[in-house]
């Protein structure tokens, strides 16, 4: 019988959404509370770096090369599994604490330097030690997956969450507490929730003992395990250095004036916060779908990475999916943009032109989500097989293509909707790129099976976007907050009902699969 990811992918889909609901909360208070000004901007630019390395040194390269050697392991000589944890995660944290105290360091002599009045490094030096927490609960949820367990590290991000919502709005009604005290208390709340998800993960294992003090099987395993993540770590650092330089890009103004060389700055205060509040509307349901399949079908590829059929199935029964979640996503997400900023942040310290602001971000990122899905996809794809340095290469094409088109684009009327506009063109790029490579590399991804779903996802998803076309139509002219949910509401509803029925109409299985069944 061949195995499934579905019911995997239905357990990470429904953590991820009350995660991804949770964040929305933890969005929507921050929003209410402290605006879209420079403590925001500050704020959004410090979180930055610990998700970098989290995603590099995480759930990124380190991770993606560690798990096909530790599911290969777990099944041939479990001992050998238990060793190679121990050193991963042993050498993971003594080159993450060093470069956190080092960090550390550097940023209090750059904060005495500007008097310490420079908000986004304070912040910074507050949330580092984040850093090495979050890549461990990756490093222990990569090590969960293989053991079939997917839940504790899909619903981790819940605390993180709820921890930041209680900070801001716990301390909102305190009498004379300043913002800026404020918002330092709410980025120490970020810390406490690492230790919180240490703890979560670390019970979650209990029944999968992984530490020894022995290390004499774990050489060799990790010798390969950093030969496989070297070219994923080259890659995907050139990849987080570009979202390093797009939040300098769109932090510029709160960081170092409104000017550059001489010349007025295109971007102004706020624009860093309605690109991060537009990241966090188009990123949940890429979270709740496209992460969820590509996380679920990960481990499964890392077992039929020597069986060509089996691979290239799986392969394209995930594409099939995430196209089928993220095209009428897209569609959706820009039919309704500007009423999801509303519902979701706007009030209190956040204006309708914070709305508006928001809405021309989120419309440069909304039409490539089934591009961002299937990368996530079809880059697994490449490190189940072993084949980082073909993701890599790609990667830095693409890197440096979305480099100069940020650079361009925030100069023309788009200003920083053109960052999104830069990152959704890009994802397309790299979607084509990889599957072109696929192909040539042997692996079928895209064959009549798959062309077939996708021309019935698009049939049914313009029937989608024209039914609720009309829903908006009909609507139009709602001003109250309760007037913009339930018009949301309304469009969602039906939307989903309109792209259920055609696809049960065209006798489509991923109506199924999305749900776990099939």
């Amino acid at each position: 019988m061949t195995e499934r990811f579905e019911h995997h992918a239905r357990t990470v889909t429904l953590l991820t959404l009350l995660s991804r609901a949770t964040g929305l909360a933890r969005d929507a208070t921050l929003s209410r509370v402290f605006g879209a000004g420079v403590l925001m901007d500050s704020f959004f630019f410090a979180f930055i770096i610990p998700n970098l390395f989290r995603r590099l040194f995480g759930e990124g390269a380190l991770a993606a090369a560690y798990l096909p050697v530790y599911s290969e392991l777990t099944h041939d000589d479990p001992q050998a599994a238990k060793q190679l944890a121990s050193m991963v995660v042993a050498r993971l944290m003594i080159v993450l604490g060093a470069v956190t105290i080092v960090g550390e360091v550097l940023l209090y002599a750059l904060s005495a330097a500007r008097g310490h009045e420079a908000p986004a490094v304070w912040l910074m030096m507050i949330m580092l030690p984040y850093m090495p927490l979050v890549c461990l609960v990756a490093m222990f949820g990569a090590m969960l997956q293989v053991h079939g367990r997917f839940g504790p590290t899909a619903a981790a991000p819940i605390v993180l969450n709820l921890l930041i919502v209680g900070a801001a709005v716990g301390l909102n009604s305190i009498a004379g507490i300043t913002d800026r005290a404020h918002i330092a208390i709410v980025a120490s709340a970020v810390v406490l929730a690492g230790v919180i998800q240490i703890v979560w993960s670390l019970t979650a294992l209990r029944r999968n003992p992984w530490w020894t003090g022995q290390r004499d099987k774990a050489q060799q395993p990790f010798r390969r395990v950093l030969q496989q993540a070297a070219p994923m770590i080259i890659g995907l650092g050139v990849l987080q250095l570009n979202t390093f330089f797009d939040g300098i890009i769109a932090s510029y103004p709160a960081t170092f004036g409104d000017t550059i060389a001489g010349v007025a700055y295109p971007l102004d205060l706020g624009a860093m916060s309605a690109v991060s509040y537009a990241q966090r509307l188009y990123q949940f349901p890429l979270g709740v779908f496209g992460i969820a399949v590509a996380t679920a079908i990960f481990p499964l590829l890392s077992r039929q990475a020597n069986d060509a059929d089996s691979f290239s199935a799986t392969v394209q029964r995930g594409l099939r999916l995430v196209v089928f979640i993220g095209l009428p996503a897209s569609v959706g997400l820009i039919l309704v943009r500007e009423q999801l900023a509303a519902v979701i942040l706007q009030g209190g310290e956040f204006t309708a032109d914070d709305t508006e602001r928001v809405g021309r971000v989120l419309l440069g990122y909304a039409p490539a989500i089934w591009a961002y899905s299937m990368t996530h996809v079809l880059t697994r794809a490449f490190y189940a097989r072993g084949d980082s340095r073909t993701a890599m290469k790609v990667a830095v094409s693409v890197v440096a293509l979305n480099l100069v088109l940020n650079c361009t684009l925030i100069w023309t009327p788009l200003r920083e909707a053109g960052l999104a506009w830069s990152t959704a063109i890009c994802a397309i790029v790299q979607v084509l790129g990889l599957s072109l490579l696929s192909r040539r590399a042997g692996v079928d991804v895209v064959d009549g099976s798959v062309l077939r779903s996708w021309a019935k996802t698009f049939a049914a998803t313009v029937a989608m976007g024209a039914a609720v076309v009309v829903v908006m139509g009909m609507s139009a002219g709602s001003a109250s907050w309760l007037d913009q949910v339930l018009l949301l509401a309304c469009a969602v509803g039906v939307g989903m009902i309109v792209m259920f029925g055609i696809a049960t109409v065209l006798h489509m299985p991923e109506r199924w699969w999305a749900i776990g069944r099939g």
